[in-house]
């Protein structure tokens, strides 16, 4: 369950997802003049797209390795759809956070900052529970207890009433859910984040990267139970995070000019065709003559854990091209075929959760099952069906709940309108 990419890193990780908002709607409000947000009635297609395509890549990462595995990035470069998953987060939790903060105060702000933490706590402890189950159900009624080692439980099986504490401190995670417990740390200190990116946006994000230097230069990490530490350091993702923050606060409105120049663009073109071929040489040994020796010791380990600088640049890599060749008017962005994408990106917490149910479902189809590539494909193309189809029913039955609300004259929720993770 883990790529290549990852177990090159210090640790091996299970691919995140991931995990992810629902982006919020507030009130107009006239913005200091060092703050520059998106016009609120503007909704951004460009999040909710890739943050839909995020949660697909991560369940298929999630799954044994098939043939849309080939289709996902971490096979061709340093970066995976963890990376856009954070820097999607952190941006639109500042939109949405942020012009709560300047319209109506560092306090209602913070309020209503912990609210949404609340929210997206009680969501991992649910979902915590239900995968135990459906984990120690399928390893009982098969007969087949490596499901639970797989899954990292079975210090669980052993310890119920320590592991469970444990869990609720955010110190023990089965397998494929480091993502909702980083991004509860990172939301903790958004409210810090933003009184910070109002008053000074550039001295935040200076901070950010030195508390990233200092991660790296002393090792600093979270601890995790029993042993070990946290798979994504949250003291070194925290600056993808605060990085996104910075562009909603005005940072990507002043870099058009340096994201429009050819020079970028052929830098980026080339950081990433030199990804690829260093990515080729771990799926084709007979390439590894190639690599330099001393290239190699010195890029070696890419350490996902703590966000390595080669990982964090081949994201920014990325995100440099796609807004270049994808502007927001983009008429596909209005396409049905890509409206799937979007409608999961808008429902993300719910949808996150769902893809970690069928990762494991899946996992043990391929598991019990021997069906080959066509079988592999059928779970994966299954997974992602019914993640639409429930991003669909959600939608609708949102559209369904606003219009009643509509006719009654009653107000929605300002933090469910829209919302972050």
């Amino acid at each position: 369950m883990t790529s290549i990419a990852d177990r090159v890193a210090r640790p091996p990780i299970a691919a995140a997802a991931d995990a992810v908002a629902r982006d919020e709607v507030a009130a107009p409000v006239a913005a200091a003049p060092a703050i520059s947000f998106p016009a609120v009635s503007e909704r951004e297609l460009r999040l909710d797209l890739f943050r839909g395509l995020a949660l697909w890549l991560i369940f298929i990462d999630h799954l044994p390795p098939n043939i849309l595995t080939w289709f996902t990035i971490r096979n061709y470069g340093f970066s995976d759809a963890t990376e856009i998953f954070i820097f999607i987060s952190g941006y639109t939790a500042a939109f949405v956070y942020g012009r709560a903060m300047v319209e109506s105060g560092v306090v209602v702000a913070t309020a209503r900052i912990l609210r949404r933490v609340w929210q997206i706590y009680v969501a991992h402890v649910f979902l915590f529970t239900i995968f135990l189950a459906e984990i120690s159900y399928v390893a009982t009624s098969f007969e087949n207890p490596l499901y639970t080692e797989e899954m990292g439980i079975m210090d669980f099986l052993k310890q119920p009433d320590v592991t469970i504490i444990q869990a609720l401190l955010l110190r023990f995670r089965p397998v494929n859910m480091d993502v909702l417990p980083l991004y509860i740390v990172l939301m903790l200190f958004l409210p810090l984040i933003l009184w910070l990116m109002k008053w000074r946006a550039d001295l935040a994000l200076a901070l950010s990267v030195l508390l990233y230097a200092v991660t790296w230069e002393y090792d600093l990490y979270l601890s995790a139970y029993p042993n070990g530490y946290w798979a994504f350091n949250p003291l070194a993702w925290q600056l993808l995070f605060v990085f996104g923050a910075w562009c909603a606060f005005g940072g990507a409105r002043r870099m058009k000019r340096i994201l429009s120049s050819p020079v970028t663009l052929w830098i980026s073109g080339a950081y990433l065709f030199a990804a690829f071929c260093v990515t080729m040489t771990w799926y084709f040994p007979q390439l590894n003559h190639l690599m330099p020796r001393r290239l190699e010791q010195w890029m070696y380990p890419i350490d996902k854990t703590d966000l390595d600088v080669l990982r964090f640049a081949h994201f920014l890599a990325l995100a440099a091209i796609t807004v270049r060749f994808l502007p927001k008017d983009w008429p596909g962005l209005k396409s049905p075929w890509l409206r799937p994408l979007i409608l999961c990106g808008q429902h993300s917490l719910e949808i996150f959760c769902l893809g970690v149910f069928l990762a494991f479902a899946g996992h043990f189809v391929l598991a019990e099952i021997s069906g080959g590539a066509a079988l592999h494909a059928l779970v994966s193309v299954s997974g992602i069906l019914i993640m639409s189809a429930m991003a669909w029913v959600i939608s609708w039955y949102k559209q369904v709940a606003d219009k009643t609300a509509s006719r009654k004259g009653t107000i929605g929720n300002a933090d469910m309108a829209g919302g972050s993770l």
